[in-house]
């Protein structure tokens, strides 16, 4: 049998991959190669496109909140400031918007972008900022689609301002999405309706950032974002499992910890219907407890290591 010559092997092309547009996977690479786009520079963007981001809101003003939103928080706003040509905008930040929409810019001109979206890649920072930008540039009235991957570009440091202040405002439902407009069409109003039906009730807690108590049915519990390396943190949960320290009082129960976008976001079991207002000052209290634990600088004791391990186990599912 005549044995099949080997195919010839394409160098690489040299062209930075920043540098070539995008194209569809089957049309000829822009750098001139000719090499088809996905056996070229297709395969580096395709990599840059799912790069996973361990921390894609770092760097932004209220990285914890951010996280909570994007996870944990049914229905909450927040303003945004962007930068630059957009200097000036009104941007609202929505958990969800109708029909699950990235964007959206509102009969009146008033800019939404959501952040609890589908898919995406390995940065949702790079997602949301590519929405937003989307949005800033579309029409009034204009819904923005969902759509492939972003490829390269900016991402929401980028845009916005990093000294602007990001404040949490909790929402009993979504009726935000539709207030001051006279004209609601049934696609959007049905979406709402369904949304609202689905919203648990949540309460931020203000004597801390980023803190949160969901009241459900048969249990309430406080799930609170930390930016503390996760390491550290455990270590520090150890000595206050030890002490003692670690429940937020009576009625309690520390059920473990999961990590979202980076950060560890540990859980407390609560009465049932307990409000946030009703921990403010416990959670004080227990942040307090916790930069105690984070400055001791002495390895753990026998059962404190016992006790990291067993926090180790507990972890919730991590995201």
């Amino acid at each position: 049998m005549a044995k099949r010559k080997a195919a010839p092997v394409t160098a690489a092309p040299s062209a930075d991959a920043k540098d070539v547009p995008v194209v569809g996977g089957r049309e000829p690479c822009p750098c001139g190669s000719g090499r088809r786009y996905k056996a070229c520079h297709g395969r580096a963007a395709s990599h840059a496109d799912t790069h996973l981001v361990e921390r894609p809101f770092a760097g932004l003003t209220g990285e914890a909140d951010w996280v909570a939103l994007r996870e944990i928080v049914p229905a909450a706003t927040a303003s945004l400031t962007p930068l630059g040509e957009w200097a000036g905008r009104t941007v609202t930040l929505a958990t969800v918007l109708p029909l699950a929409w990235p964007a959206l810019v509102r009969t009146d001109g008033e800019v939404y972008v959501g952040l609890q979206v589908r898919g995406g890649s390995g940065d949702a920072s790079r997602d949301i900022a590519a929405a937003l930008v989307r949005a800033l540039e579309a029409e009034p009235g204009t819904p923005i689609e969902p759509a492939g991957l972003p490829g390269p570009g900016p991402r929401l440091q980028d845009l916005l301002d990093p000294d602007a202040p990001f404040e949490v405002t909790v929402q009993d439902g979504f009726d935000f999405w539709i207030e001051g407009i006279d004209e609601i069409d049934s696609e959007t109003r049905g979406s709402m309706e369904r949304a609202n039906a689905a919203v648990v009730p949540t309460d931020r807690l203000t004597s801390v950032e980023a803190a949160y108590v969901a009241r459900l049915p048969e249990r309430s519990h406080l799930r609170w974002v930390l930016t503390q390396p996760e390491d550290s943190l455990l270590d520090a949960f150890a000595r206050m499992r030890v002490a003692g320290d670690l429940g937020l009082g009576e009625g309690t129960k520390y059920i473990g910890a999961f990590r979202a976008h980076g950060l560890v976001v540990p859980v407390w079991d609560l009465p049932i219907g307990a409000t946030g207002g009703a921990f403010d000052d416990p959670a004080a209290s227990w942040q307090s407890r916790l930069e105690t634990a984070l400055e001791v600088d002495v390895p753990l004791s026998d059962e404190e290591r016992r006790a990291r391990s067993g926090l180790v186990s507990r972890q919730l599912t991590l995201r």
